[in-house]
């Protein structure tokens, strides 16, 4: 994999990988920056939710679980002084479907965490992190099941 990240002007930069897509980078105006694109960082925790995101429903779709809908939070503390470095991460996975199992819920974030997602092996190394789910019921809007996983030891 390659990317490049191309100085536009001030604090402003492009960043581009294989793919081809652009996305923006810029800074907050107190460092000279003109908020106008994502932190680094940032895009370190979109990263993270989104690997993890992806292999949790493509698990879940091959378990023939009805999500109707699904969204990952990060939550990530960075230390006061420079760097800013991730001090802990919370990743919460928000399901919301039809009778949804536990099991293969649980089973998907396993896998994700320990098998497929390589933002989530690689910060994992450095970064304690705590993964939370959330259940729903998509047909009440009900809250059904909630837990933290934990990898088994």
């Amino acid at each position: 994999m390659d990317a490049t990240v191309s100085w536009k002007d001030g604090m402003t930069f492009n960043g581009s990988a294989n793919t081809g897509f652009n996305v923006p980078l810029g800074a907050d105006p107190s460092v000279g920056g003109a908020n106008d694109g994502f932190r680094p960082l940032e895009l370190m925790a979109v990263s993270l939710a989104g690997c993890t995101a992806m292999d949790v429903i493509s698990i879940l779709r091959k378990k023939k679980q009805e999500v109707a809908s699904f969204e990952v939070k990060v939550h990530a503390d960075q230390k006061n002084e420079h760097p800013h470095v991730f001090t802990q991460i919370v990743i919460e996975y928000h399901f919301c479907g039809t009778n949804l199992d536990e099991t293969a819920v649980l089973r998907a974030i396993e896998l994700s965490a320990l098998k497929y997602c390589p933002a989530q092996a690689m910060l994992a190394q450095v970064v304690p992190m705590e993964l939370k789910y959330f259940i729903c019921d998509a047909a009440s809007g009900a809250m059904v099941k909630e837990g933290l996983w934990q990898p088994a030891r």
